[in-house]
C-alpha cells in the first residue's frame, strides 16, 4: 500500500476521502474528533504545496440534499483547527464544485458537501456508482484514502474512486491499519477483549473469530443480557436478543473448550425506566427484577474488569458498558476506561461510542494507546473480512 509520501502532489489537485461524521447538536458539533484525527494528511498535503480537496459523509441522507446533514459546520470547524480558510462547495460534484475546487491556490483546502446527497456514492448499482465516480474522480489529479471509519463500504468515494487514480493511502489509514496487525498479526499476551454497545448481534463475527485469538473476552453493555440470559438468569426488562440465545450458549461452550475466559458482570445498575432521573440500584447479575432494566455494570463488576486487565499486555476495548450518555450509567464505563489506562498495556479503543465515551468522560486520549476513528470498519477487519477501501488502496 503506498504512502503520501510516495506521490508528488506539489501543485496537483488532491482528493481527500476523510471521515468527518462526528455528531451534531444543530448546527453545533458535540465531538470534534474525527476531524482531529484527519488534520495531519491534511496539513501535510498542504505542507507539500497540494490543492487538497476533500470530502466525507455525515449521516444519512439517503441521496437527498437535506439542510441537517449539511458540512458546512464541519468546513467552519476544520478551518478553525488549521488557522486557515477552508472554502466550502455549495454541493458535491456539481457547478460549486468545480469552481471551488477551480478557486484553489497551492497549499489550499476545499472540503465538498455531503458525499451521500448524491445517490451514486451509496449505490449498489455498479454502473450508477461508477458513473458518480467518474464525476468525482475528474475533480482531482490524486486520490488519498483516509477516512478509515468507511473502508468497510462499497462506495463510490472509497472503492470506486481509487481506481479511476494515482493513489494512497494517508496516515490515518496506515496507522489504523499497523495497530489492527498489532492486534491480528503479532499480538503480545495475554490479550484481553472489552465488547460492549447494546446488541450482541452488531458482535458475532468480531467475537467468533476472537475466541480463536484473545486469552479473555469481558462482556459488558446492552448485550451483556443475552448473556446472562443464555446462562438461565433473569434478566427482566433489560435488552434481550432472544433470536441469539443459541449462538451465545454455543460461543461460551466454546470458550470452555478452547480455554478462552469469558468474564460477565457480578453486578448491574437496573432502573425502573431508561432514563436518567428513574429509580435505580445495584443489584446482583443473577437476580435482576422482573420489572427493571439493566443500563450499566455494577461497581463490583468495573473493579472485576479492571482487575481482569491488569495483567494484561494488549487490551482491544469496542462499546459502552452501559449508558454513559447518563451520569447514573456512566461508571462502568468509566472504570473500564481507567482499568485500560492502569493496565499499562497496549491499549486500543475501537472508536464508534468507546472513543466519543472516552472523550466525554473527560480521560486524556493521550493516556491510551491508540483510540480508532472505524468502530465498524475495525469490528470487520478483526472479523477478518476484505474491506473494499483498503483492497482499493493496494495496488
Amino acid at each position: 500500500m503506498r504512502t503520501i509520501d510516495d506521490l508528488d502532489v506539489r501543485g496537483r489537485r488532491v482528493l481527500v476521502r476523510a471521515d468527518l461524521n462526528v455528531p451534531l447538536d444543530g448546527d453545533r458539533i458535540t465531538d470534534d474528533g474525527r476531524i482531529r484525527a484527519s488534520l495531519p494528511t491534511i496539513e501535510t498535503l498542504r505542507g507539500r504545496g497540494a490543492k487538497v480537496i476533500v470530502c466525507a459523509h455525515l449521516g444519512r441522507p439517503q441521496g437527498e440534499v437535506k439542510p441537517e446533514f449539511s458540512l458546512a459546520p464541519v468546513a467552519r470547524r476544520l478551518g478553525e483547527l488549521l488557522g486557515a480558510d477552508v472554502a466550502f462547495a455549495s454541493d458535491v460534484v456539481g457547478d460549486g464544485a468545480a469552481a471551488t475546487v477551480a478557486g484553489l491556490a497551492d497549499g489550499q483546502v476545499a472540503l465538498l458537501e455531503n458525499l451521500r446527497f448524491e445517490g451514486g456514492e451509496t449505490s449498489k448499482d455498479d454502473t450508477e456508482r461508477g458513473a458518480f465516480a467518474d464525476r468525482l474522480a475528474a475533480l482531482a489529479d490524486l486520490y488519498v484514502g483516509d477516512g478509515f471509519g468507511a473502508v468497510h463500504r462499497r462506495h463510490a468515494s472509497v472503492y470506486d474512486v481509487p481506481q479511476r487514480l494515482p493513489h494512497a493511502a494517508g496516515g490515518l489509514i496506515t496507522t489504523e491499519v499497523d495497530v489492527l496487525e498489532r492486534l491480528t498479526e503479532d499480538v503480545e499476551r495475554p490479550y484481553a477483549v472489552v465488547l460492549g454497545g447494546s446488541k450482541v448481534s452488531d458482535k458475532l463475527g468480531v467475537i467468533d473469530n476472537l475466541l480463536g485469538k484473545a486469552d479473555r473476552i469481558l462482556i459488558g453493555g446492552g448485550m451483556v443480557f443475552t448473556f446472562l440470559a443464555a446462562q438461565g438468569h433473569e434478566v427482566g426488562r433489560s435488552l434481550l436478543e432472544k433470536d441469539q440465545l443459541g449462538t451465545v450458549e454455543e460461543y461460551l461452550r466454546r470458550a470452555e473448550k478452547t480455554g478462552v475466559e469469558f468474564v460477565l458482570p457480578v453486578d448491574v445498575v437496573a432502573a425502573t425506566a431508561f432514563a436518567a432521573d428513574a429509580e435505580h440500584a445495584v443489584v446482583a447479575a443473577d437476580a435482576i427484577p422482573a420489572d427493571r432494566l439493566g443500563l450499566d455494570i455494577g461497581p463490583a463488576s468495573g473493579r472485576l474488569f479492571a482487575e481482569r486487565l491488569a495483567g494484561a499486555k494488549t487490551v482491544f476495548w469496542n462499546g459502552p458498558m452501559g449508558v454513559f450518555e447518563m451520569e447514573p450509567y456512566s461508571h462502568g464505563t468509566r472504570a473500564v476506561a481507567q482499568g485500560l489506562i492502569d493496565s499499562g498495556a497496549f491499549t486500543v479503543v475501537g472508536g464508534g461510542d468507546s472513543a466519543a465515551a472516552v472523550r466525554s468522560l473527560g480521560f486524556d486520549e493521550k493516556a491510551f494507546s491508540h483510540i480508532s476513528t472505524g468502530g465498524g470498519a475495525s469490528l470487520e477487519y478483526l472479523e477478518g473480512k476484505t474491506l473494499p477501501g483498503l483492497s482499493a488502496l493496494e495496488d
